[in-house]
């Protein structure tokens, strides 16, 4: 198997699904993608023996619009990160081709979001234990593609809110992981940076010759508060653009649900009722509401322990009375399935009982699980 590349330090997480499929130096499957490392010594033997193949980002922008395939989220999530990391980059630089970039990308988020659902919200679930800046930046991207579709944003605005969801973090990139891995209280310094982290996005976009006047804005806006409590300027009600509201939602939903060294993660239940809360003037009551219309009680990528004491992974949202579907793949004596089961949650015996959020996500082949071959 050609370019296979050696796998940074860094690059994979205890307890965190393994974001590709790892092979050995002959091209030899060792570990599909979704699989848990679980303990230190897996992980130093990945280490030292785990290759994986990078997609390629280069392609043209042509190409990305032409491309007729339906998108796997989790065969294209890999590539997303890169080519995101690769976006973000160029603006840095102040490369020509940064515009163009950060647009493929969002047209890719939306196309792919359309596409398969399910899948690209189970993305945000399955992978928010311990997220990098950059997953982060993506599940923002999803939740702001939804939220505005749902809010009832056309194209164009959709299209503006994923780009400013895309880079209005660009100026916390370097610092986010090292501020994210501390359990110690921010200094003086790391404040102000964050405090001023739209601005200096802003002025990163610009140096780069990106000036879509609603994507700053939105930049500008995303830290803002209805109540006036925000920041930077204090704006309140509707002075603040609604694209600006759903994004500040999306980071608040995704802080919510991630693990981090400081604090725990809320479960989805715990999260809905604080996004709920929200409504109460935090934001235009119809943002929020539209979050948690996506969302549903059980969003995919949730595992749920069943009725019968199964263990099972939400697959599909509720459809026509019916549903939400999972997927089961743990018995009810906690033996693993060798595949899966659907089931349909609005029967008695798989009714959802408890929300699981275990420390160490089991494996799972996701691919297949979302009906992906």
């Amino acid at each position: 198997m050609p370019n296979l590349v050696r796998i940074a330090p860094g690059a994979l997480t205890i307890g965190k699904p393994l974001p590709w499929t790892v092979f050995d130096a002959d091209g030899n499957v060792l570990l599909r993608q979704g699989y848990v490392i679980q303990n230190d010594i897996q992980l130093e033997q990945l280490f030292e023996r785990g290759l994986f193949q990078p997609r390629n980002i280069e392609r043209p922008q042509d190409e990305v619009l032409e491309d007729t395939r339906v998108l796997n989220p989790f065969a294209e999530y890999p590539l997303l990160l890169q080519t995101l990391e690769s976006a973000l980059n160029a603006v840095t630089r102040r490369e020509e081709s940064a515009l163009k970039r950060v647009l493929g990308l969002s047209r890719m988020i939306d196309k792919m979001c359309q596409e398969s659902p399910e899948a690209s919200l189970a993305l945000v679930h399955l992978y928010s234990i311990e997220p990098t800046i950059h997953e982060q930046i993506l599940f923002y991207a999803v939740l702001c593609q939804f939220t505005a579709r749902r809010f009832g944003l056309d194209d164009k605005r959709t299209a503006v809110l994923i780009s400013a969801a895309l880079t209005a973090n660009l100026a916390l990139v370097p610092v986010a992981d090292k501020l994210n891995a501390s359990n110690r209280l921010l200094t003086d310094e790391q404040r102000a940076v964050i405090r001023k982290h739209p601005e200096r996005s802003i002025q990163a976009l610009k140096d780069a010759e990106i000036t879509n006047p609603l994507l700053l804005k939105i930049i500008a806006q995303h830290h803002e508060q209805a109540d006036g409590s925000g920041y930077p300027q204090g704006l309140s009600g509707t002075d603040i653009r609604g694209e600006a509201e759903i994004l500040a939602l999306a980071e608040r939903y995704v802080a919510m649900i991630t693990r981090r060294a400081y604090r725990e993660r809320m479960n989805v239940v715990e999260a809905r009722k604080l996004v709920n809360s929200l409504a109460n003037g935090k934001f235009r009551p119809a943002i929020p509401r539209a979050l948690l219309a996506v969302l549903t009680e059980y969003p995919p990528g949730t595992l749920v322990r069943l009725a019968n004491n199964e263990i099972a992974v939400i697959v599909r949202r509720p459809h026509r009375h019916r549903g939400p579907f999972a997927k089961a793949i743990i018995g009810p004596r906690g033996n693993r399935y060798s595949g899966s089961f659907e089931r349909d949650c609005s029967l008695l015996e798989f009714n959802v009982r408890d929300i699981e959020q275990p420390e160490v996500m089991p494996s799972m082949d996701f691919g297949l699980l979302w009906g992906f071959r």
